[in-house]
């Protein structure tokens, strides 16, 4: 036997454990070829079949969250890595590309709840350092950058009728210094 024929099995046993068939294998490793050749949306759509084949695949969904990121389908691809959070809830790199995207996205509250989930999954020191720098980046923005206004609060009547009436004083000055 050649060493590639007895790398086959082992490859076959590991694809049987995860419960993929040869299809959604070759699907899985088409999605991944395709993006990391720039072409996120046939990824998706490689990916797609993947996860058709394969629900319960946790690697497949965070790739395919990551193909529509990179697409920018942000509800389908909150959707599939928050899928690959609950298939595996212990898997460091579902939560921690949650995290990452949440981040992406300037939902930092959610950003923050998932990295803490990472961190509790976290098995070695460079997990840890990858959750660390995420964190410090997240961390920087939030000081140096615009905060994403929360509307979980009603604006008052006064807010209103401030706001109006800076407007209206503005249009007037306008109007005067025009004439």
């Amino acid at each position: 036997m050649t060493t590639n024929e007895t790398e086959i099995p082992v490859a076959l046993q590991t694809v049987e454990a995860a419960g993929l068939s040869i299809p959604a294998l070759s699907d899985f490793h088409a999605g991944i070829a395709m993006m990391e050749a720039g072409q996120s949306h046939e990824a998706v759509a490689a990916l797609t079949r993947c996860v058709e084949q394969a629900p319960a695949f946790p690697t497949g969904h965070i790739w395919l969250g990551m193909a529509h990121a990179v697409s920018c389908n942000v509800y389908p691809a909150i959707d599939h890595l928050a899928k690959a959070t609950e298939l595996a809830p212990d898997n460091f790199a579902a939560h921690y590309m949650l995290a990452k995207y949440y981040f992406t996205l300037r939902v930092s509250n959610k950003g923050y709840e998932a990295a803490q989930r990472a961190l509790e999954c976290a098995g070695n020191s460079q997990q840890r350092v990858a959750l660390s720098q995420l964190l410090q980046k997240e961390r920087d923005r939030e000081k140096n950058g615009i905060a994403r206004p929360l509307f979980n609060k009603k604006f008052g009547v006064g807010i209103g009728v401030l706001g109006a009436g800076g407007i209206a004083a503005f249009l007037c000055a306008l109007l005067i210094h025009i004439r």
